[in-house]
């Protein structure tokens, strides 16, 4: 992806062609090189420093990183380059606005890929033609860059394969500075989702006091777009949402808490191995059933059967409900916390078990008292893993709750999720400068401040629980 939006089909090509002709040359350095160490060993008396393989990978990255760096480079800029040099030729656009030059580009854009609604401008034309030229010129030009650069860099790691050469030390230094590089990504990757939030969150408190949307009763964002629209004067009570996720992943999590970590316990525990070998696999496939798929089921299968169940128990039961959308999520979650927990209870030591039974204790005490301390951590990381999911789930609340905010305890009656607005507030053609729009962004930076609650909690939980041995 570039700044000026998706590549093209023909750009996509072009640089996944260029992509895979740098790894290709990448191995065949390394072929070359391993083969030039070997031979520089054996004629020659001294002690070779770093082993062959480390002469090979060294030339690889010598030949590849450089190249791909330039590709990624410049994938990520020529949007904007390209955009400008665009609209240097477009006289009108030297006047107008930002959001004029935006529309004008799309227009452009759209004129050179053919895929237009009516007769474009002369203007427009003139621009498009421009700018196929210009994409067509810095894909070739990008490509020889890389291709040279790659050759080069070739050619220098394999003049310098001797001996004493410390291949190995620069590979390690190379993978060194990837790792390096992962973790800074990783990091300004989430300073940077953070920052957008609590960016366009402000926004959003400038026209909401941020008072009537904490501690607000009512979630109605429904406001005019419009001056000739009809509408009401909406309301930000963020507390109903919450209320309404809170009681759709309690129900899911008391549903999948017990039968994850007893199912880990039976199979880690008592099941002889090939039952266990049979029901694990089984277990796990539910962890890659398409979220819809259990929408599905919820809205055609568990909904009726609940409606039907609270009818004939004299309750008002609504189509959509919290407990139909909490039980199917439930249900979507058991492999997350049994796997994990399966896995915290079998990497438990088994002297640990040995020894509790040989000092006279049953194996439920055996459990209770040795297993479960040891694997909290592992336990309390897949429930935090499962209620985050519960948490951030979309399709099973939108097909089996509802969108509508409600502060109801009742299991029966809809309820709508904090994910499921923020997916309602982004869809249509609203301006995005616009309260409605901007109240996902604050819904967004809430979400975000829950989960980051929730860290907190688990941390502190396994810190106070924990046994070491």
């Amino acid at each position: 992806m570039k700044a000026g939006g998706f590549l093209t089909p023909d750009e996509a090509v072009m640089t996944g062609t260029l992509i895979l002709v740098i790894v290709a040359l990448s191995l065949v350095t390394a072929f070359f090189a391993t083969r030039k160490a070997n031979f520089a060993v054996s004629a020659t008396t001294l002690k070779s420093h770093s082993r062959p393989i480390y002469h090979g990978l060294n030339a690889a990255i010598w030949t590849g990183a450089p190249a791909l760096i330039i590709v990624l480079i410049w994938l990520f800029a020529q949007g904007s380059v390209i955009d400008r040099l665009v609209l240097s030729a477009i006289p009108s656009a030297q006047t107008a606005t930002s959001s004029e030059q935006a529309l004008m580009i799309s227009q452009v854009r759209q004129a050179a890929s053919g895929q237009t609604f009516q007769e474009p401008t002369p203007e427009i034309k003139t621009a498009a033609e421009a700018l196929n030229a210009l994409q067509a010129t810095a894909n070739w030009a990008i490509a020889a860059l890389a291709a040279a650069i790659a050759v080069a860099g070739a050619a220098l790691a394999i003049k310098s394969i001797q001996p004493r050469y410390r291949a190995r030390h620069s590979v390690e230094r190379a993978v060194t500075i990837f790792m390096l590089f992962s973790s800074l990504v990783a990091i300004v990757t989430t300073a940077g989702i953070v920052a957008s939030l609590v960016f366009e969150a402000g926004h959003f408190f400038a026209k909401v006091p941020i008072n009537e949307f904490l501690f607000g009763l009512r979630w109605e964002p429904q406001i005019a777009m419009r001056a000739d629209q009809v509408a009401g004067q909406g309301a930000f009570g963020v507390i109903p949402v919450i209320f309404g996720t809170i009681v759709i992943s309690l129900i899911a999590m008391i549903v999948a808490v017990p039968i994850g970590i007893y199912s880990a316990i039976y199979l880690t525990e008592y099941s002889p191995r090939s039952f266990r070998a049979v029901v694990k696999p089984l277990l796990e496939i539910l962890a890659g059933v398409p979220t819809v798929v259990y929408g599905f089921f919820a809205v055609l299968t568990v909904a009726p059967a609940i409606r039907t169940f609270g009818q004939s128990m004299g309750l008002e039961a609504s189509p959509n409900s919290s407990l139909a959308a909490g039980l199917v999520m439930g249900i979507m979650i058991i492999p997350l916390i049994s796997s994990l927990s399966d896995d915290a209870f079998a990497a438990v030591p088994r002297a640990l078990r040995d020894g509790s039974l040989a000092l006279g204790s049953t194996k439920g005490e055996t459990i209770r008292k040795v297993l479960l301390p040891a694997a909290l951590p592992g336990i309390v990381g897949g429930i935090l893993l499962a209620l985050s999911r519960a948490i951030g789930e979309t399709m099973i609340v939108v097909m089996a709750a509802g969108l509508i905010a409600k502060m109801t305890i009742n299991p029966f009656d809809a309820v709508t999720t904090v994910t499921v607005q923020i997916v309602t507030l982004l869809t249509g053609d609203a301006e995005f400068d616009n309260p409605k729009t901007l109240a996902a962004f604050a819904l967004g930076l809430v979400l975000f401040i829950i989960t980051l609650i929730l860290n907190i909690i688990a941390l502190r939980t396994v810190r106070k629980y924990r046994e070491k041995y």
